[in-house]
């Protein structure tokens, strides 16, 4: 946890500082260690929300893309139920950011929770990950939009928790350290569209900059939206993802351009 609150004010941990969670209101304790990212932690073992796992630097460094009134920010559904979001943005847009792998289970409740929501996934943490996918390039199929791609078998080079997601999911495949030398499928980022065509799952390289410059942005002007050719199809009905900042950042395109024949395998 980032953030605790002191005098009704948000503020980050600081040795020997003591604060209120913002989800249950009890007391929270400043870690200011070495060994980890400095963090708020309850008394004891006390955790309010089951759904956060421990945050590593990757999590900090992607929520610090952003600003820091959008980041954790306290969800509440019709029920009074209450979880942490990584990030909210102004228009509701959620990013969760998942370092570890995740029960289906629980990632089905934390997308029917948020509802309009992305995940950005290390998909680094497990060094098996980028080589599978890697190899599973060589079999993607190119689309007549730029930068997207056909993946006949989805399942052969991404992690199985994930294939079948309703919302889009982001493979981060950098992680924490820059890989040298650079490698370019790992300095972009992979969004796997939700929903399959003809059986096939649908796979976009999206920059990493004009990721964070769209989402903020927000969702732009209305328009009418791009000719979709019926490439995302069987979307989940519970999920309400605001559809114009959903186009904006499915016309994202990576750069420099994509050219996967100067990276053939």
């Amino acid at each position: 946890m980032q953030y605790a609150l002191k005098d009704r004010q948000r503020i980050e941990p600081s040795p020997k500082g003591r604060a209120l969670c913002p989800i249950c209101q009890t007391v929270v304790i400043a870690k200011c260690g070495t060994r980890r990212i400095h963090h708020w932690a309850h008394e004891g073992l006390k955790n309010c929300d089951f759904w956060k796992e421990n945050e590593t630097q990757w999590h900090r460094d992607w929520k610090s893309k952003f600003p820091a009134d959008w980041r954790e920010h306290v969800q509440r559904d019709e029920s009074g139920e209450k979880h942490v979001a990584d990030v909210r943005t102004t228009h509701g847009l959620v990013l969760e950011f998942q370092h570890s792998p995740i029960d289906p289970n629980e990632r089905e409740a934390r997308e029917r929770f948020h509802k309009n929501m992305f995940w950005i996934v290390d998909g680094a943490h497990r060094k098996r990950d980028f080589p599978r996918f890697q190899k599973g390039f060589g079999g993607f199929m190119r689309t007549n939009k730029q930068d997207w791609f056909f993946v006949p078998n989805p399942e052969k080079c991404l992690p199985a928790a994930w294939i079948n997601c309703p919302v889009s999911v982001f493979f981060d495949f950098l992680g924490m350290v820059p890989s040298d030398p650079p490698n370019q499928m790992r300095n972009i980022l992979w969004q796997l569209l939700p929903g399959r065509n003809e059986g096939k799952a649908v796979i976009v390289a999206v920059s990493r900059t004009r990721f964070v410059e769209t989402i903020l942005a927000g969702p732009p002007a209305p328009a009418p939206p791009p000719p979709t050719n019926q490439t995302v199809s069987q979307r989940m009905p519970y999920v309400r993802v605001d559809q114009r900042a959903l186009n904006e950042l499915l016309r994202l395109s990576s750069r420099p351009r994509w050219n996967p024949r100067r990276h053939r395998l």
